[in-house]
């Protein structure tokens, strides 16, 4: 009895350990790890906790989360300032955010409850439902992309909200899980994994992983304010294949661009 108790407290130091080495190094040999050159950055709302972010047509908008914060908006590229703006209720905890055919969809966490607005005035256009947990929020032209935290993306109709089919995220194998902000980018969804610096390049047909992106180091450890400022937000600019990233209370975005490690 003794000595059983000393194994039994050092247990969940030993399995917290391994889950954060486990984090921080997820690829799998064989795997290509990328890393990054940051080809530009602008300013970004220090205080939005950001949770998703879309570029289309030279118009950039952000979703942001945290109860009495949340909100949808349009933000100015060059300056980061907020052109337009709509807040959620206060009981709601805004999630990732798409634009599919003219309309913005955005998740909620733990709500079961997606929103839908008019991308041009932010006026409301209805809402939907959804099982679980909402986390990123994505679109390949056809389909809605949702993840909700697990290794599991579901595919949904954006019409009925119906799920099409699901994938399961795996490197080699095993499961990714953590999948949070997604984007679509030239045909592959792209996920930050949740608390790390990796984004993961994921096949929408099978769900296996195709390569990893490392940017650690991207933003200034003496930037941050560590208010669980993490890497969240990613953006692709379609017409000029542009690729850009926050993170929650940033005060910088970036477009970066991905090279060989």
């Amino acid at each position: 009895m003794t000595r059983r108790a000393p194994l039994a407290w050092l247990f969940p130091l030993v399995l917290l350990t391994t889950l954060a080495c486990s984090a921080e190094r997820p690829a799998s040999r064989g795997v290509p790890m990328s890393g990054f050159e940051v080809v530009q950055s602008w300013p970004h709302d220090p205080h939005a906790f950001t949770q998703g972010l879309v570029y289309r047509e030279g118009r950039l908008y952000e979703g942001t989360g945290m109860n009495g914060e949340s909100s949808i908006r349009e933000v100015d590229l060059q300056t980061g300032g907020v052109l337009h703006r709509r807040n959620l209720a206060p009981e709601y905890f805004g999630e990732g955010i798409t634009l599919l055919g003219g309309k913005l969809y955005q998740l909620t966490w733990r709500s079961q409850v997606g929103f839908i607005y008019d991308a041009a005035t932010f006026q409301l256009a209805g809402q939907f439902s959804y099982t679980g947990e909402g986390w990123g929020l994505t679109d390949d032209g056809k389909s809605l992309i949702l993840s909700d935290g697990t290794s599991t993306l579901r595919f949904l109709d954006p019409t009925t909200f119906a799920v099409r089919r699901t994938v399961k995220v795996t490197d080699n194998g095993r499961e990714v899980a953590r999948l949070n902000e997604l984007e679509y980018v030239n045909g592959e969804v792209y996920a930050n994994v949740w608390q790390t610096d990796l984004l993961v390049r994921i096949d929408p047909a099978t769900g296996q992983v195709k390569g990893w992106i490392d940017l650690k180091g991207l933003l200034p450890e003496e930037e941050k304010s560590g208010d669980e400022d993490v890497l969240n937000g990613i953006a692709h600019d379609a017409a000029n294949d542009r690729l850009f990233v926050t993170g929650k209370r940033w005060p910088k975005l970036f477009q970066i661009r991905v090279v060989p490690r």
